[in-house]
């Protein structure tokens, strides 16, 4: 009798008692079904495991953001105050926030605090870590239903961010100028445009100002700019790499 208690405890374990894990609470008399409590932290921890933000980014937030001159807190609060307002803005043509310019300006600690605190919100993030990310899809380009799932992760993604737009992509041509390669150009048009015209918010973080953006290509450059119009803070000069303080 006690083994046949034991294995009936195993199988019947649930992470929550009132709802069985089912999430939601059936009420059987009106035939109807209300969220159980544990559903948002379950779905906090799904968003959270689909996003590819690692344990430690986790763990950057707006509260242990290291503020060291105007210019600093001038883009914290501008990206406090664009969680604040992102469920109003999220379906409008200027729904998306850039950081760009100087490195070790805290972009990336900004854009990754935004979406640690969307993801509380149980809204949905995908991180792309540029370098590493676009590598993956540059190298499923020969298999074309490979190259569409690793593309569509990026394209699709309730909120996309792209940490370190660019970075390891740009080169000198033979005449001086700096071009961007032809491959990463490809992809981020095809995820920058879906995303457009879907008017699907991102996140962006470059060490490209807004003209450098431009430059490298014009389609990609003025539809960043337009969906994060009144979101956009260049960083210029070394007073501002507050990560060599």
């Amino acid at each position: 009798a006690n083994s046949s208690t034991m294995e009936e405890k195993t199988l019947y374990e649930y992470e929550c008692e009132i709802c069985k894990d089912l999430e939601w609470i059936i009420d059987s008399e009106t035939n109807s079904a209300k969220p159980c409590v544990c559903r948002e932290k379950k779905q906090y921890q799904r968003i959270l495991k689909a996003s590819g933000i690692s344990e430690s980014f986790q763990k950057k937030t707006f509260n242990n953001f290291v503020i060291t001159n105007e210019k600093i807190k001038a883009a914290r609060d501008m990206a406090i105050n664009y969680c604040k307002q992102f469920e109003s803005i999220r379906n409008t043509e200027n729904n998306s926030i850039a950081f760009l310019g100087q490195v070790g300006s805290g972009k990336t600690h900004l854009s990754i605090a935004i979406a640690n605190t969307l993801m509380k919100k149980n809204i949905g993030v995908r991180y792309m870590q540029y370098r590493e990310d676009i590598m993956k899809i540059k190298q499923s380009a020969i298999d074309e239903e490979a190259y569409a799932r690793e593309i569509n992760k990026y394209k699709t993604a309730t909120v996309l961010l792209i940490d370190d737009l660019f970075k390891g992509a740009v080169y000198k041509n033979r005449m001086g100028y700096e071009v961007v390669n032809e491959a990463d150009l490809r992809a981020m048009f095809e995820i920058i445009n879906y995303r457009y015209f879907k008017k699907a918010p991102f996140i962006i973080s470059s060490e490209y100002g807004t003209d450098k953006l431009l430059e490298f290509d014009e389609a990609i450059g003025s539809r960043i700019i337009e969906r994060c119009k009144g979101h956009i803070m260049e960083f210029i000069g070394p007073e501002l790499n507050y990560s060599l303080r």
